[in-house]
This record gives C-alpha cells, structure tokens and sequence, in this order.
C-alpha cells in the first residue's frame, strides 16, 4: 500500500508537488472534496443571501414608489382644487365686469339719448334761427335797393348843384381845386417850415441825447494815458569824459555815428548826457540803443559804431515784432498776417501831432469795439478794423493819402472787404459800406479830438484859426465868425434881413460841408449859428 501510494504520488503533476509537498494522492483527493464542498455551499450561501438582498431592495423600492405615487396624487389633488378655485374666480370676476359694462352701457344709452334730445332741440333752434336770418336778408335787400335808389336820386341832386355852382362861379372843378390848394398852399407854407424846423429839433435832441449816452458808455469803458511823444531823445553818459570819446579825434566818431544813423547828435553844457534829435522815431531808437551800447562798452570807433549799430537794428526790429504780436494778444485778434503783425509794432514809433500812432490805434479798437456793443454790431470786426486803420501811416509811398494806402496794403495780405472799406473810409475819402466802417471814423475823431492827445505848432494853430473864420465869412449873409475854443468851435453871425430862420439851417450845414472839404483839422469843429433881430427907436 505504502508502495502503491508512493507509485501515485510520482504520477502527481508538478503543481500538485509544489502546494501539496509530501502528499499522497488519497489526501490530494481529500482536498479537492473539501474545496468542491466548500465551493458549492459558498455559492449556495451567496445565491440565497443576494436573494434576500434583492427582495429587501425591491420591497424599499415598492415602498418608495408607492410613496412618491401617493405624494403626487396628494399634489395632483391640492393643484386640481387650485385650479378650480381660480376657475370659480375667474367666473366670478367675468360675471361681475360682465355686469359693471351692462351698467356701464345703459349709462352711456341713457346720455346718448340725453345728447340727442339736446341736439334735436338746437337743431330747431338752428332752424328756427336761419328762418329769420333769411327774413332778416330779405328785408335788407329791399333796404339796399331802396338806398340805391336814394344814392341815385342824391348824385342827381349833387351833379345839379355842381352844375349850378359852375355856372355861378364861371369856374370848371379842376381850376376851383387848383385856386384851393394854392391858397391853402401859401396859408400853410409859413406852418410847414416851422413844424419842419420843429420836428428837426427834436429828432436832433433826441439824437444827440442817445449818440452822448452811447459814447459816455464807450469812452468810460476805454481809459488810455495820453502822452506826447517827444521828437528828441536824452542819452544819459556814465561820466563826462565819455563826451570825447563820442565826440573822437576831431570828430570823426561823431561825423561817422550821425551818418550811419541818421540822426543829429547835440552835445551842450548838460552834465552827463547827450541829445539825439530825429524826426523819425525809429532811427531816433536805433542810434539810442547803439550810442548806450558804446557807452556800456567803452571803445569807440567808427568800425565799433558800426557794429553795434547792426546789433541795435536787429534789436529794434524784434521789439517791432514782439510789440505787434503783443498788441494782437490785448485785443484778441488772431489769424493776422505777419507783415501786418510788423507793421503795427511799427506804429508804436510813428507819431501823429505828437500822439504815438499804436496808442491811438489801440484806443481806436477798443473805443469802436464799445460802440459796437452799444448799437448791436460785429465787436471783432470792428475791433480789427480799428487797429489797421492807420497802418498806411507807416508805408513809405507817394500814392495817395495813408487811408488808401492801408487799404491797399490790407487787402494785398487778404483782409476781408469790409476791412478795406473801414480803413477807407475812416477819413470818408470813399463812403461807409458798413456800420462798422463808421464806427471806426467816429472812435478816430473821439481818440484824435481828446484833450491833451494832440499837439501842433503854433503857426498851424493860427493858420487852422484864420482859416475857419475865412470860410465862415465867404458865405452871403454873414456879418462876421469868430474860432474859439482853440479851434473846436467857430460862431458865426447872419444879418438877419438876409437870412431867415427858415434859412439858418441850412446856411450852417453848407458851412459845415465846406469846412469838410476844404480843411484839415484835429478832432471836429463846431459851427454856431446866430441870427439875432433888433429894434432900435429913439424919442425925442
């Protein structure tokens, strides 16, 4: 047997050995009972327990799906009554606006009906109304034609007089309208001239009322200091001893510095100063720059002079420059150009009976921008045209006066027409085109006519003086004038058997327009004009 067992156990497979080392086939066998046994029991075991499992999950399962069913026919129930509710609602709320527009309408029936019995009424009323109107129509035809046949009846009658009058006066109708209207003609002539004169006066008051207010407004707006630009100008010297050196060896430094500049040098027993003299302001500042220049630098020669006299050209020039641009920024005026730009820095050293021309310029532009404000005009425009008016003053020519120079010069640099026409005009040489072209003309009388802004000599004083009163006196009628008020105002007195009052006015308007065309004068000129009556008796 243990031989048998032993002869088995090396017939077992190689795995056999490896788990089962030292086993006999017998107890192979029993293990694999075992194991079978406890594979079927296992699975047995297994199957019953998932059974088990699986009935418990469906019972639950059966559970909560009863539960879920009922909670919806719970939900479905309540949403059920919900909806009937609402539904009785809605019914309710149909009957009762169901009800509210059946009341609505019998009321609006009821006021139709109400509105129609009305309507009825009026139009019987209407009826009767045009029933009367045509009775009324009636009636006034057979008064028109009844009035036809009066007016008929009373141009027969009229024509019978006309005719009867004809024959009376022995005079047609167009020579007894004419006889008429000559002699109411010559019964009111006398009234006319005096309601003329009258209405004259008083549109002149009040003129000259509003044309003061307006200018009281301008000018108090428009405060510029007045002074008079001297024609010389005082150098003031470091020491006494740089008079020789200015002066040179035997006055060659002095010969050469008036030459080059232009300008006449007077040195006298003033300490510590030298004269420049020129009429012309630019070349007065240029020799003035160059000659404190040489003094600052202490060599003085003619090649010397020369050089600082190019440097004090070129500082004058920019001095122009910023002097216009700067001018430009105060009145606000832009897009200008820039020769026009130079040639107003040029005006503040041009002078004009002693005014400096830029000063006046500037007072010119503010003053016409005033009165632009005051009268409702174009304030730019006449702020612009103000500033260029005298730019002509500057321009060296022979061709005509400064106004149609500047007027040239402004519309080569394309200045706008009414610009030109401003400047123009502004001496009425040519006429006003626009309201701010006589704007400016007033703004120029007003600045030149200021008190203290111009100065002349006394020749020309007296000469302008008797110049007035011979123009006064070569008009008929005119006894004698007297210039007072430093020229401002001239009073002329009329005979009066040769003048009127009804001439008066006229007499001094045409003296007016004479002195216009014929002077040249600072400012304006007053004319008054005196007709004075006198009756002389003696008793003896």
């Amino acid at each position: 047997m243990k031989k048998l067992n032993e002869a088995a156990a090396d017939r077992l497979p190689d795995f056999i050995k490896k788990y089962f080392p030292g086993g006999s086939m017998l107890q192979v066998a029993y293990y694999v009972f075992f194991l079978a046994t406890g594979g079927i029991i296992g699975y047995f075991l297994s199957s019953h327990f998932t059974r088990k499992d699986g009935e418990g999950i469906l019972a639950e399962a059966r559970k909560k799906e009863k539960e879920i069913l009922d909670e919806a026919n719970d939900n479905a129930q309540k949403e059920l009554e919900k909806a009937r509710k609402r539904a009785k609602e809605i019914k309710d709320k149909e009957q009762s606006l169901r009800k509210q527009t059946e009341r609505e309408a019998a009321k609006r029936r009821q006021e139709l009906e109400k509105l129609e019995a009305l309507l009825n009424s009026r139009i019987e009323k209407v009826d009767a109304r045009a029933d009367n109107l045509e009775k009324k129509a009636d009636l006034l035809r057979d008064r028109e034609s009844e009035l036809d046949k009066l007016h008929q009846q009373q141009q027969e009658v009229i024509e019978q007089q006309k005719k009867e009058l004809e024959r009376v006066a022995g005079l047609t109708p167009e020579q007894a309208r004419e006889q008429l209207m000559k002699k109411l003609e010559d019964e009111l002539s006398y009234e006319i001239a005096l309601k003329v004169n009258e209405a004259e006066q008083r549109i002149k008051s009040g003129c000259d009322k509003k044309s003061r207010e307006i200018l009281a407004n301008a000018i108090q707006r428009c405060s510029t200091d007045h002074s008079t630009d001297p024609i010389v100008t005082v150098v003031e010297l470091p020491s006494e001893e740089m008079k020789g050196r200015i002066i040179g060896r035997e006055g060659r430094n002095i010969r050469a510095f008036e030459n080059l500049t232009g300008v006449d040098v007077i040195i006298d027993d003033t300490p510590e100063a030298v004269v420049l003299s020129s009429f012309d302001p630019i070349k007065r500042e240029v020799a003035r720059v160059t000659l404190e220049t040489l003094t600052l630098d202490g060599r003085i020669h003619p090649a010397k002079i020369e050089e600082m006299y190019e440097k004090a050209q070129k500082e004058v020039n920019l001095r122009i420059k910023e002097a216009g641009e700067q001018t430009m920024l105060a009145l606000g005026i832009q897009s200008i150009h820039n020769e026009l730009v130079e040639i107003v820095g040029r005006l503040n050293f041009r002078t004009s009976y002693g005014q400096n021309v830029l000063q006046h310029s500037i007072e010119v532009a503010n003053l016409a921008g005033n009165l632009a404000a005051e009268i409702g005009a174009d304030i730019q425009l006449a702020r612009r045209a103000g500033l260029l008016h005298d730019i002509g003053k500057v321009i060296e020519s022979d061709e005509g006066n400064h106004a149609k120079l500047g007027a040239d010069f402004a519309r080569k640099y394309q200045e706008s027409a009414k610009i030109v026409n401003a400047i123009a005009a502004h001496h009425e040489d040519v006429p006003f085109e626009t309201p701010e072209a006589v704007l400016i003309a007033a703004a120029d009388a007003i600045s030149a006519s200021r008190r203290g802004a111009r100065s002349e000599s006394l020749d020309a004083y007296i000469k302008r003086l008797e110049e007035l009163e011979t123009i006064a006196r070569g008009f008929n009628g005119v006894s004698s004038a007297y210039a007072i008020q430093a020229g401002r105002e001239i009073r002329v007195m009329v005979s009066p058997e040769e003048v009127d009052d009804v001439l008066a006015p006229k007499l001094c308007r045409d003296i007016v327009k004479k002195i216009e065309n014929d002077m040249e004068y600072p400012g304006q000129v007053k004319v008054v004009l005196i007709r004075e009556t006198r009756s002389v008796e003696v008793a003896h």
